[in-house]
C-alpha cells in the first residue's frame, strides 16, 4: 500500500510539472461557439488526383495516416471527403478548393470556387467534369442542400445532382423492386445542378437516368436501399460516352447519405 501511494504521488508531481512547463498558451479553448453551417466535399473530377479540401486556407478534410505525416493519398476520384460527413464552417464568403495531396505538386489547387456560406445552411462542393493534366485544373460547383424542415419518418428524402460535364440534362427515376412502382426524383437536372429532395417510400430501388422525353436509360444502378427518415444524394459522375460496365470513368450513380 505504501509503495502504491508513493507511485501515485510521483505520478501527480510529474503531471503537475508537465502542465507547468507547457505555460498558459498550451491550454486549448474549446468553449467557443460551434460553427452553424456545414459543407460536404466530393471528388467527382474524372482522372483527377487525390486531394485535400480547403475553405480559404483552412484544411477541411484529411486522410488518416499511420506514420504521423500527412497522407499523400487524399480523397481520390469517386470519394467523399471526411468519410462522407459534413464539416462545420462559419458563415461568410470562401474560396473552396481541392488541393493535390501527393508529393508532386503538393497543395496545388486544381479546383477553386468562390461561394457564400449562409448561417445555419448545408452545402456540397463537387469537383466535376474532366481533369486537365496539362493545365492541372478541373471544374467544380457548389449546391445548397435544402433539407425538408421536419424529418419524415414515413419515407426517405432523395435528390439528384449531375456532375457529368458531357451529359445532357437528365431526370433520375427510382423503381421499387417489390412493387415495381417507378417515381421521378424531382425534374430534369443539368450539369452543375442539383434537384429538390423528393419523398421516396422505404424500400429497395433500381435507379436510372433519362433525358427529357426519352424512355431509354442512360445510367443505371440496381438494388439501392432508401431508409425512411434518412436523406440521400444520388450523384452522377464519369464520362457519359463510356459503355464499359467496369471502367473507372464509366458513368455511375453514387449514393451518399446526407443525414
Amino acid at each position: 500500500m505504501t509503495h502504491m501511494n508513493r507511485f501515485r504521488s510521483v505520478a501527480v508531481l510529474l503531471c503537475a510539472a508537465a502542465l507547468a512547463s507547457c505555460g498558459e498558451d498550451a491550454a486549448q479553448d474549446i468553449t467557443g461557439p460551434v460553427a452553424s453551417s456545414r459543407i460536404k466535399f466530393f471528388n467527382f473530377g474524372v482522372n483527377a488526383p487525390g486531394v485535400n479540401f480547403y475553405a480559404n486556407d483552412t484544411k477541411m478534410t484529411a486522410i488518416t495516416s499511420a506514420t504521423g505525416a500527412e497522407s499523400t493519398t487524399g480523397t481520390v476520384y469517386g470519394g467523399v471527403g471526411a468519410g462522407g460527413f459534413y464539416s462545420a464552417i462559419d458563415a461568410g464568403q470562401y474560396t473552396v478548393s481541392g488541393k493535390i495531396a501527393a508529393t508532386a505538386d503538393k497543395d496545388l489547387a486544381i479546383s477553386k470556387i468562390t461561394t457564400t456560406i449562409e448561417s445555419g445552411k448545408f452545402y456540397s462542393f463537387f469537383m466535376s467534369g474532366f481533369y486537365d493534366a496539362t493545365a492541372k485544373n478541373v471544374e467544380g460547383f457548389v449546391v445548397e442542400d435544402v433539407f425538408p424542415a421536419a424529418i419524415d419518418f414515413a419515407s426517405a428524402q432523395v435528390r439528384f445532382v449531375n456532375a457529368i460535364s458531357n451529359s445532357s440534362p437528365m431526370t433520375l427515376y427510382a423503381k421499387n423492386t417489390t412493387t415495381t412502382t417507378e417515381v421521378a426524383i424531382g425534374s430534369t437536372v443539368a450539369y452543375k445542378s442539383g434537384g429538390v429532395f423528393t419523398s421516396v417510400l422505404n424500400g429497395v430501388y433500381d435507379l436510372s437516368t433519362r433525358t427529357a422525353g426519352s424512355s431509354t436509360s442512360i445510367i443505371t444502378r440496381t438494388a439501392v436501399s432508401f431508409v425512411a427518415g434518412r436523406v440521400y444524394t444520388i450523384g452522377a459522375r464519369g464520362d457519359i460516352t463510356v459503355v464499359s460496365t467496369t471502367a473507372t470513368n464509366r458513368p455511375f450513380l453514387d449514393n451518399t447519405m446526407n443525414r
